[in-house]
């Protein structure tokens, strides 16, 4: 019997991008959750839903385990969690729901729960985490399990319903020692479950969390858990965990998932130098800022560490785009660091979004542009999704319609008026993926295989209605911007 059965509400079967690339990674910040009952003593087991059929699979758990308390405590590590995806939402209330029938207390952590505490709680919630929950969740239910009188008032980062009114306890102060921690609770995951799943990419991947939060002021990034602060493990403590990940579990790759990789100066050199004296011998994949990796200059420290793959928040090649998103960025600032890690032989790709408020045509096209002088290596495409609690989302709160969030990662839907139509931006979208993968299989920057050359005469037998499609949907739309400015008539 546990005392806390922990979930989270991240399902890949529910969306549909993710599960037909297929590179599960497990809760992380369940895990570490996990990690820190069992260190004060409490039984706790888990149910992993990503790769889950269904929430009813919840009831077997419950049957198995018969705990007293669920935490539904999602991965806010995990970029498709902090997305807030509605699909998401309706599994965790459906879960909550099982749980409540079930006779438990449950507690649920999240970055949508912490931007809707009063819906989570009319599902049936008890308690709702906000801020770092780690210790709070300790505390709670240290407090459930073993006390006969307990009040939740004394326990910072909880909401809670009394009396009809909802009672939010004082934030929690975020951790600083972030060593202290107890490494993630990796034993309660079905690790050949996920090794299955990679076997179709040739090697298996894991994820590790360096560093907590984002000092930078993207005005779109939601950050409903740590804000701005930023907190990071030393390098020495991140080492320990790969050999062990390594050793113990045969992890070959590693995705860190931090926001911002290796931000404290002088970070990443001493990160290579412990791998090297440790000869971990893993490669990896991270996150990190144009301006950031070539004001530090640790390229070859990336690579010799075994950096296989940077990612950068490109967003646009205009940048009237990057200031008014106040990335802090420049576009000669991405090519630059772009040039720089492929010099050391370090993949690169780049987040792309489009739809910003203020974009058109001329600047869509400096981003068609920019990718094809730079020839990222991958590339990821949105388009503008405004998160509550951002400067971003205050100025176009007034123009959402009904919809407030994306079904799955893979929606797309423009949720406020912009330069063009949503199908513009869903076409817009395998437009550029579809001329970047044919520049680079011309170019001789992807293996040639059956894939490639069938990808090859698909796209381009393809391209020409999607292109077609886009000027269509772009004279309709100067069309009625003329109308609107009374250029011409209203038919």
């Amino acid at each position: 019997m546990a005392d806390v059965l922990l979930t989270h509400s991240y399902f890949m079967r529910f969306d549909r991008k993710q599960w037909r690339s297929m590179q599960p990674y497990a809760p992380l910040g369940t895990l570490y959750a996990a990690s820190v009952l069992r260190s004060s003593g409490l039984e706790v087991a888990l149910f992993d839903s990503m790769l889950a059929k269904s929430e009813d699979e919840l009831c077997g758990a419950i049957s198995r385990h018969r705990p007293r308390i669920i935490a539904v405590y999602d991965d806010s590590f995990n970029y498709l969690t902090k997305m807030c995806l509605e699909r998401m939402r309706v599994a965790a209330f459906r879960m909550i729901e099982t749980s409540k029938r079930a006779g438990c207390i449950v507690i649920v952590s999240g970055s949508d729960s912490t931007d809707h505490v009063a819906e989570y709680l009319a599902r049936g919630a008890d308690y709702v985490i906000t801020g770092e929950g780690e210790y709070t969740l300790l505390e709670l239910c240290s407090g459930i399990v073993r006390e006969d009188v307990f009040d939740p008032q004394s326990v910072d980062g909880v909401s809670y319903c009394s009396k009809g009114e909802i009672v939010r306890s004082k934030p929690r102060k975020l951790m600083k020692g972030l060593d202290d921690l107890p490494f993630p609770a990796w034993d309660l995951v079905d690790i050949e479950l996920y090794r299955k799943k990679w076997s179709r990419h040739g090697y298996f991947s894991m994820n590790v969390a360096t560093t907590r939060g984002c000092p930078f002021g993207c005005n779109w990034c939601a950050k409903p858990v740590y804000g701005r602060v930023y907190n990071s493990r030393s390098p020495q403590n991140v080492v320990a965990e790969l050999l062990m990940l390594k050793e113990k579990y045969g992890a070959e790759h590693i995705w860190f998932c931090d926001d911002i990789f290796g931000l404290k100066p002088g970070w990443i050199e001493e990160f290579n130098r412990e791998m090297v004296r440790r000869q971990v011998g893993v490669r990896y994949k991270c996150l990190s800022r144009p301006d950031l990796l070539i004001r530090e200059d640790t390229f070859d420290a990336l690579a010799e560490s075994g950096c296989e793959t940077v990612w950068i928040g490109a967003e646009s090649g205009e940048q009237k785009i990057l200031d008014a998103m106040e990335k802090g960025t420049t576009v000669e600032q991405i090519k630059l660091a772009t040039r720089k890690l492929k010099q050391v032989g370090i993949r690169v790709g780049y987040f792309l979004q489009f739809g910003y408020p203020g974009e058109d045509y001329a600047m869509i096209r400096k981003t068609i542009d920019l990718l094809r002088e730079e020839m990222p290596d991958e590339i990821g495409i949105s388009v503008s999704y405004p998160m509550p609690g951002t400067e971003f989302y205050d100025v176009v709160k007034e123009s959402l319609g009904k919809k407030k969030n994306w079904f799955d990662s893979d929606d797309l839907d423009l949720l406020f008026p912009a330069e063009f139509q949503p199908r513009f931006y869903r076409i817009l979208h395998r437009v550029i993926h579809r001329l970047h993968r044919l520049r680079r299989i011309r170019k001789g920057q992807e293996p040639l295989s059956m894939r490639s050359v069938l990808a090859c005469i698909y796209y381009t037998l393809t391209l020409p209605l999607y292109l077609l499609g886009m000027k269509v949907m772009r004279t309709r739309n100067a069309n009625r911007i003329a109308i609107r400015h009374g250029a011409i008539n209203s038919p």
